[in-house]
């Protein structure tokens, strides 16, 4: 089962896992992590680290945040760079969630990603959704042989 990592701003995260546990019951393998003003990116990440383990069973991870480019989606980015099988979406919201709720035990990590994305609409995007707007930077020197 993929776990899921809910990080947003100030007290959404937490309330989003409320919302969807009243209506769907105890999610195993999930996690909210808020991230609130004035806290540093150490601290977000530190609590991020301990949501991502607590939640892979080996199947991998989706981090669910709220705004693209924002500290959240930033430390989930690095983090996700780290460990094989996780995505990072970004504009999630509770209904968009529900539907995605039982997707978690027959999916893979990167098809997660693409019907979570498809299913959300413009605003919702993932890092690897980005990634291939925005290939990697390569130095010119790279591309030649001497």
């Amino acid at each position: 089962m993929l776990g899921w990592v809910i990080t947003c701003h100030d007290d959404k995260a937490e309330e989003l896992l409320s919302l969807l546990e009243k209506k769907h019951g105890l999610l195993p393998q999930c996690r909210a992590v808020n991230f609130w003003r004035g806290m540093s990116a150490n601290m977000l990440s530190r609590m991020m680290c301990d949501a991502l383990h607590a939640t892979d069973s080996g199947d991998g991870v989706i981090f669910l945040t709220d705004h693209p480019g924002a500290a959240p989606y930033r430390v989930a980015s690095l983090m996700s760079h780290k460990h094989p099988q996780c995505e990072v979406i970004s504009g999630i919201n509770e209904t968009l969630l529900g539907k995605m709720i039982s997707s978690r035990e027959s999916m893979s990590s990167p098809v997660f990603r693409n019907q979570i994305v498809a299913l959300g609409g413009p605003e919702v995007t993932s890092l690897w959704h980005q990634q291939q707007k925005n290939p990697p930077f390569v130095l010119l020197h790279d591309l030649y042989e001497y």
